[in-house]
């Protein structure tokens, strides 16, 4: 099961969605950075799963004069696969390119300068990044507790690689790299 599908189940698994919900949990959540689910997607996803028999879909009216909305719900096969799926991905650290890595490896050819530059720029955007997740956060208290799990990883993750990052630059000013 893809990252994208596995979290396009989980959703499903708290509770029946559309997908135009779907969009906007994703869009809520900030699952667009750690996830590769764009708007067009979704639906794609939904009907490989719904193939896969691991969601079933039904129509529901809406109000007013708008079109039925096909309404997913996670069938038993669906859920033994979300739980395999998300057990798979807790047990082991999952390999994945990073253009920072590409970047980093380049260093020695980079001007120093050019270098620091670079690097602090990517810093402030670390902050950025930061920042936008709190307001994220704050803006959809209360959380369920796994969400805010999610918001707290996010955070530490950027906190680690803003130390590595302002280390790194202090070892680069210091001439030891």
């Amino acid at each position: 099961m893809t990252p994208a599908e596995l979290a396009i189940l989980s959703l499903i698994a708290e509770q029946p969605r559309h997908g135009y919900d779907l969009e906007q949990i994703i869009e809520a959540r900030g699952m667009r950075e750690w996830t590769e689910i764009s708007f067009s997607s979704i639906y794609y996803l939904l009907k490989k799963l719904e193939d896969g028999g691991l969601v079933e879909s039904h129509l529901q009216q809406t109000e007013g004069k708008g079109p039925a909305r096909k309404i997913y719900r996670i069938t038993s096969t669906g859920k033994q696969a979300l739980i395999e799926g998300a057990l798979a991905v807790l047990s082991a650290p999952q390999s994945g390119s990073s253009p920072f890595l590409l970047g980093l490896s380049n260093y020695p050819i980079i001007p120093r300068e050019q270098l620091l530059e670079a690097l602090s720029s990517y810093a402030l955007r670390l902050d950025e990044r930061g920042h936008h997740l709190v307001q994220r956060a704050e803006g959809q208290r209360p959380l369920p507790s796994f969400v805010q799990a999610m918001f707290d990883y996010s955070q530490s993750m950027l906190q680690a690689e803003r130390r590595w990052i302002r280390r790194f630059m202090e070892e680069i000013e210091a001439g030891n790299v």
